[in-house]
């Protein structure tokens, strides 16, 4: 499969939100990620329900809604409605993680497990066979800027090395300071989607398009 991009939307412009969206359209992003959080789980605030219907509405891109929350299962019903490809939530916080699997199954809407940069791989091996991707943070959930955990790269050879010899592999989805830089530093281990935000796409540190940061992005990929 080729690798994805999923844009980080709550680093996107918020005051130019639909001429965002065309320019992401127009560059050919995969999916919106869209972080949500509780000010619990995380010490921020992001994105609700009904901001995002306005987004759905607004474009053809796919949703992958990232639950950055405590009791993730109280969200579901929430942002269901919204019908986005994908809902991640985290292993961190949950008792019964396949009950929150099947609650997001029951909506039609792909489950995804999330797990923090600390969070031993173990935690998710046993619900590798019940969900369509597995979110590895690069950095801690909750804000923009920080510095990409290089330990990660670790876990992640693991996973791509356990996925190979499995019957059944869901996408792997890395999220945290990812640029050309940090890419690099995955070649021999990519993952099959990249979240994009202030570092790689939504910066103005030079007068390019998404369109041409993301061709920069994918010679990284493809080098």
């Amino acid at each position: 499969m080729a690798t994805l991009i999923a844009a980080s939307i709550m680093c996107a412009d918020q005051l130019n939100v639909a001429d965002e969206l065309a320019k992401l359209e127009a560059a050919g992003v995969d999916m919106l990620h869209c972080d949500v959080m509780d000010g619990v789980y995380v010490n921020n605030l992001a994105i609700g329900p009904e901001w995002l219907t306005t987004v759905k509405n607004a474009t053809s891109i796919p949703l992958d809604i990232h639950l950055a929350t405590i009791n993730p299962v109280n969200y579901i019903d929430l942002f269901a409605p919204i019908k986005p490809e994908y809902i991640s939530f985290h292993v961190e916080v949950c008792e019964d993680v396949p009950a929150v699997i099947q609650k997001i199954r029951s909506h039609h809407i792909k489950p995804a497990i999330a797990l923090n940069p600390e969070t031993p791989l173990k935690a998710i091996l046993p619900y590798l066979n019940d969900v369509e991707m597995v979110l590895m943070m690069t950095v801690n959930p909750g804000f923009a800027g920080q510095n990409f955990q290089e330990a990660v790269l670790e876990k992640l050879h693991e996973l791509k090395a356990l996925l190979k010899n499995n019957a059944y592999a869901p996408l792997i989805e890395v999220d945290g300071n990812i640029n050309a830089t940090t890419i690099g530093k995955m070649s021999e281990c990519l993952p099959d989607v990249f979240v994009l935000g202030t570092s790689a796409l939504f910066h103005r540190n030079d007068n390019k398009t998404y369109s041409e940061r993301i061709v920069q992005i994918w010679s990284q990929v493809k080098r």
